[in-house]
């Protein structure tokens, strides 16, 4: 892990860090070849395929209390489930606040779909 992740979530509770990690390890299990990039400024980690704005896939968000994943592109993309939350013209968010909430299934189908997009 980079020591700017490191830091980045050295600010949050114990809870929210471990939620962080395992949202982590799912982004980077869906998309083994990100390129991931922590925003001390905007409190985010950033996961993308290239080097433009228009390559991230995804985001990570600590809280006080709960993490929350980014889908960039999320608004158009199917979310049978109802995982996504948001009103933003393009992107949408997962709030994740157990642990169960990482591990769910149709969360991971959710990533897969939105890494598999151009």
């Amino acid at each position: 892990m980079k020591k700017a992740v490191r830091d980045l979530l050295a600010n949050y509770p114990p809870e929210v860090r471990t939620l962080a990690l395992a949202a982590r390890a799912l982004v980077l299990e869906v998309m083994p070849d990100a390129e991931e990039q922590a925003d001390p400024a905007d409190k985010l980690i950033g996961y993308a395929t290239g080097q433009k704005m228009a390559d991230i896939k995804f985001v990570i968000m600590p809280l006080r209390a709960a993490v929350n994943l980014g889908v960039y592109g999320g608004a158009s993309l199917p979310d049978p489930d109802g995982l996504l939350e948001g009103t933003g013209k393009r992107h949408r968010h997962v709030k994740l606040r157990t642990a169960a909430d990482v591990r769910a299934p149709a969360l991971r189908d959710l990533l897969v779909r939105a890494a598999a997009r151009q």
